[in-house]
């Protein structure tokens, strides 16, 4: 199983403005209030993450998806996906 949390922070970075993808990620704080990702980007990110860790993004629902406010959670679901296809 490719590393997910590792997916998950190095592809936020990727589509995050802010400057805080120079520093370290706080998977605890919100990845739309603290760190301004929009909704096309959560979908860029959430699509890239999934292509990089094997996991189907057909595996989450809308409401899934909108679930997910932080890096952990993120990871969390990811690691649920990822674990039940082994």
């Amino acid at each position: 199983m490719p590393d997910v949390e590792k997916a998950v922070h190095d592809n936020f970075r990727k589509v995050i403005a802010s400057n805080n993808a120079q520093g370290g990620l706080d998977p605890d704080l919100d990845m739309v209030e603290d760190y301004g990702l929009t909704s096309l980007n959560k979908v860029l990110f959430l699509t890239a993450v999934c292509d990089d860790t094997g996991i189907s993004l057909a595996n989450f629902t809308e409401e899934d998806v909108a679930a997910l406010h932080t890096l952990r959670d993120v990871t969390a679901a990811l690691c649920r996906h990822a674990e039940s296809a082994v």
